[in-house]
């Protein structure tokens, strides 16, 4: 909904979410890879907003369905395919997603992977061609869900070195490194700054108690029920899903027409992620880098379902069978939602009230990790003035300006003294008193932004800005994409000569 708001006041790519903590602000659009929060908004912008969720879930899981399909072909008819495309579409993990956890980002991400595994096994056979197209998956990875996009770099490392030793050709490693580097500088516009700028904020709340890796292996209890009763459910899900597979997996084993190749890493992935939701792992999630930023072991289950879909339509050719399997998966969700924790949601009435906060400029709650370094947004006055001065009765205030990105207003005061904007201090901010840049400090506690002013008139701008950090990374990432158009019509060209 604010990125809508902001397209609307003409920024195409939002930084700074003005309404988060009530109208304070926070840095999100720099840490939240744009994907999701894009593709919301240009639904919004076509249909009402209680209309939203339910379209947005529908592309996601098509598109999961689709790319899937692609994958299956390699191996199965169509009929098969369909199913494989249907399964994966529809499997419990991606349930629990739509109903309980509503993770929108994660759930678009799921569309990445079966063209992941694709891509790896057709660099088997051409090589650098496929480089470009497994870079663009790691950089949509990057761009949609960064979690999702650590997997995505850890599961292309494994596939490729499992592929390497198969084939014994060193070359598929260099080839997926490249992919790898290739992908990451195309989404530097976005991973530069994210990682430059998080020293910026209170990044260590992403693996905050309750939300850190050694709290949600499978089955892991702490000291709140409520985190104990998703953890229970999705662990059950995952206990169900993990048995089938190394079941079809042993059946697909057998089976004449099963991938060779492909079979070894469908099983090898999935026991990667199996093995990374167990405690017995904790160590890698401690020292290998960036895997706690996953923060829920669980989140595997998104990569175990590629090959959870395939091996079920291997393993099982009969379509009774099939079914059978179908409906005690079903009958799983339906005991978890019942027994353990029912499902959650906003209803239509719910969006609409956030519309409304947001349509008015009231704001809504904000998130604890994107909050400027050691600030408590708790403690924030959500009836402060979008201006106030450390002056009583002495000032008067004129707004003249109030955008997402860009603050423009005058003040009168008899003496020197600080103005406090409603607004969280942050290094982006520029802020010019009468034509001149002051330095801002911020209040204890808080962090709301503080302006020394001189008695008198004073016109006041202040301008979110691009920082070095954000000009370097759209320096590679265009000078990238260039790069490859280059190389892609070059190659074109001698390819025309040589024809």
């Amino acid at each position: 909904m604010e990125v809508l708001g902001q397209w609307k006041q003409g920024i195409a790519y939002p930084h700074w979410a003005s309404l988060a903590h009530w109208g304070y602000g926070e840095a999100r659009f720099l840490f939240y890879p744009p994907a999701s929060w894009t593709l919301g908004a240009l639904i919004g912008s076509v249909f009402p907003w209680k209309m939203v969720p339910g379209i947005y879930i529908w592309i996601a899981l098509s598109a999961s369905g689709f790319s899937m399909f692609v994958l299956a072909r390699r191996w199965l008819d169509q009929r098969d395919a369909v199913f494989a495309a249907a399964l994966y579409a529809a499997n419990p993990y991606y349930i629990v997603i739509v109903y309980w956890r509503s993770a929108f980002a994660e759930l678009l991400a799921g569309a990445l992977l079966p063209l992941l595994l694709l891509f790896v096994l057709r660099m088997e056979r051409e090589g650098r061609r496929m480089v470009v197209p497994l870079a663009l998956v790691v950089m949509a990875a990057w761009l949609t869900n960064a979690p999702s996009a650590v997997m995505v770099n850890y599961s292309l490392a494994l596939l490729v070195v499992a592929l390497a030793i198969l084939q014994k050709s060193p070359r598929i490693l260099v080839l997926g490194g490249a992919a790898v580097v290739l992908g990451a500088a195309l989404a530097a516009f976005y991973i530069l700054p994210a990682a430059y700028e998080e020293k910026w904020v209170n990044i260590a709340e992403v693996l905050a108690p309750g939300v850190r890796p050694q709290d949600n292996f499978l089955f892991t209890a702490i000291n709140d029920p409520d985190h104990n009763r998703f953890n229970l459910l999705t662990s059950i899900v995952a206990t169900a899903e993990i048995i089938i597979l190394f079941a079809c997996a042993w059946l697909a084993r057998r089976w004449r027409d099963s991938p060779k190749e492909g079979w070894w890493l469908l099983v090898l992935w999935a026991s990667a992620a199996i093995l990374l939701m167990l405690p017995i792992t904790a160590i890698f999630w401690q020292y290998l880098p960036e895997l706690r930023f996953v923060q829920l072991p669980w989140r595997w289950l998104l990569c175990l379902n590629v090959a959870f879909a395939l091996l079920v339509c291997i393993g099982l050719r009969r379509w009774f069978n099939r079914a059978v399997l179908c409906l005690g998966l079903l009958l799983v969700i339906a005991s978890v939602w019942h027994r353990v924790q029912p499902p959650w949601w906003d209803n239509a009435a719910d969006v609409e009230e956030m519309h409304e906060s947001v349509h008015t400029g009231e704001g809504y709650e904000g998130t604890d990790e994107y909050v400027p370094a050691g600030d408590d947004a708790y403690e924030l006055n959500k009836a402060a003035p979008l201006v106030s001065t450390d002056q009583v009765g002495s000032s008067s205030v004129r707004i003249q300006g109030w955008r997402a990105q860009t603050k423009t207003f005058s003040v009168d005061v008899n003496n020197p003294g600080m103005l406090l904007p409603r607004l969280f201090a942050y290094p982006a901010w520029r802020v010019e008193v009468n034509g001149q840049v002051v330095q801002t400090h911020s209040e204890p506690v808080t962090g709301q932004m503080t302006i020394p002013v001189t008695a008198g008139h004073n016109q006041v701008k202040i301008t979110f800005e691009r920082t070095r950090d954000q000009r370097l990374g759209d320096a590679i990432s265009v000078g990238t994409a260039l790069l490859l158009i280059f190389a892609g019509v070059a190659r074109r060209k001698a390819s025309l000569r040589t024809s």
